[in-house]
């Protein structure tokens, strides 16, 4: 069969048609993003209201056992990153995780992969710009409407989001500054307590907090597994690193840094800061619904803490909402140069910006203003459940590709990506059995539980969609199965499915 060339965006291809590569300036993108800032997105992507707001939820359930599943699900994570960044270092593309997807899986799966994650972003943004507009109210006591600070902070963000991938990069590389600032000087503070004794709980903190209020487990392990969950969740965006690679200045040495920090970043910024805050204050201190820092700052006396902290909070959430108007209009982007999406998501401004595919996706992402007009004190409950599941989803994927990928190059049928994840294919099957396990964990929490009943109703919507597009154009380059060259291009005819 004739190969005919699929993915028009690559930076090239032979005198066959064979596409090869890709880059950011294939593609139309300009490469904006240096090291400084794909260091802090992927510290940044690890690090948010998952953590602040949600590790008090979990503390409640789990008690100090709450930072082995930290650091397990830390682990797996870390098999995640790696998985992608052999990846990308195969291919380096923006909207990566349907790239891939369509490349190993098949077309049906990398549509799947990028509308889903498009939603994910969108619902996150609906959900992380409700819980900014709420962090509003700490200062100004209902005296502002908190749909308003949601507009605002929607078109504050779409409006930088359309100036150039500079300026959000240096907003990313700010909020992540802030957040890693927080969580540095809360560990020196618990240090400072714990060494020298000084505030309120100068006189208790200990680390025997750890095993002396009930054991490690005073729930049981069964509490544990179940706070799997919000963990993993807290984890969410940690992949966005791999949506930049389309516009790293030098994505083959930048990637690889940026992801071979993910250990150190867990165990700082999650394990570090459990251990200490967890060694001041009693767990039992903790309840769902609170901040743990914001309760571990007043049980040291130190008020103006929770005022510190609920600005950290907020530029947390602004930080999430931010990404996500980023991604969102790439992954449109990605979809439309595929054959998967209205072309006209397409077009890029002077300045190498999705235009049409970040106003779309910012419209959708309004209607978190009518939300939180209509209910604003249960705005958050109703649009945050379904982001745990949609955002696996393109784990799923990384892992899936990456295997399949592996097995390829192996047999000498791809190149090798000069930065293989170790341990693999292994350790992506324990990760893959791990993301099985937290989705079985969530069919038993009742409150999280709805997340599954809305997934088949997404899943039924993509399929009837893609199967009416399908039926349009068959024999359209988006909808046949496809087979990579030796050099990494892709073209139509055999499927990849096939091993």
């Amino acid at each position: 069969m004739t190969s005919v060339q699929v993915e028009e965006h690559h930076d090239g291809h032979d005198g066959n048609g064979v596409v090869h590569g890709s880059s950011g300036e294939g593609e139309g993108y300009q490469r904006g993003l240096g090291a400084r800032q794909i260091q802090m997105i992927a510290i940044g992507g690890a690090i948010g209201t998952g953590l602040f707001l949600g590790a008090g939820k979990a503390i409640h359930k789990a008690g100090p056992s709450l930072i082995l599943a930290y650091a397990i699900a830390g682990l797996v994570i870390f098999f995640i990153m790696r998985a992608l960044g052999e990846l990308l270092m195969y291919r380096p593309v923006s909207g990566s995780f349907s790239e891939y997807a369509r490349e190993f899986m098949g077309p049906f799966f990398g549509f799947v992969t990028g509308w889903t994650y498009w939603l994910f972003w969108v619902v996150t943004g609906i959900t992380e710009v409700t819980a900014a507009a709420q962090y509003m109210q700490y200062w100004t006591h209902d005296s502002f409407p908190q749909w308003a600070y949601a507009l605002v902070f929607t078109v504050i963000l779409y409006g930088a989001n359309l100036i150039s991938v500079k300026l959000f990069g240096e907003l990313e590389f700010w909020f992540s500054m802030v957040k890693v600032t927080a969580i540095i000087g809360m560990i020196l503070i618990c240090i400072g307590i714990l060494t020298i004794g000084f505030s309120d709980a100068g006189d208790t903190a200990s680390v025997a907090h750890l095993w002396n209020q009930g054991g490690f487990f005073p729930n049981g392990i069964g509490s544990t597994l179940m706070t799997l969950q919000i963990v993993m969740f807290a984890f969410l965006a940690v992949e966005l690193v791999g949506v930049t690679a389309g516009e790293s200045k030098d994505p083959k040495t930048v990637l690889p840094k940026a992801i071979n920090t993910v250990p150190w970043r867990i165990a700082v910024f999650y394990v570090g800061a459990l251990i200490m805050i967890l060694s001041v204050v009693p767990w039992t201190s903790f309840k769902p619904g609170v901040s743990p820092f914001v309760a571990a700052f007043e049980e040291m006396g130190l008020g103006v803490g929770a005022a510190i902290v609920n600005f950290v909070v907020l530029t947390a959430a602004l930080s999430s909402c931010n990404s996500g108007m980023y991604s969102t209009g790439r992954m449109l982007r990605d979809l439309a140069m595929n054959g998967q999406g209205p072309k006209f998501f397409t077009k890029l401004t002077k300045n190498g910006l999705p235009l049409i595919g970040t106003t779309a996706s910012a419209a959708f992402m309004l209607v978190g203003v009518w939300i939180n007009y209509q209910w604003p004190g249960e705005a958050f409950n109703y649009v945050v459940s379904f982001a745990t599941i949609s955002g696996m989803w393109a784990w799923i994927m990384i892992l899936a590709c990456q295997i399949r990928y592996r097995r390829k190059a192996d047999r000498g049928e791809l190149p090798q990506s000069t930065f293989r994840a170790p341990g693999a294919p292994y350790t992506s099957w324990f990760a893959l059995l791990f993301i099985g396990m937290v989705i079985v964990m969530m069919g038993v929490d009742k409150d999280a539980r709805i997340s599954l009943y809305a997934a088949p109703v997404w899943a039924a919507i993509l399929t009837v969609s893609y199967l009416v597009l399908k039926s349009r154009n068959p024999q359209a380059a988006a909808f046949t199965k496809q087979k990579v060259g030796a050099s990494g291009g892709v073209s139509s005819g055999d499927s990849l499915s096939k091993d």
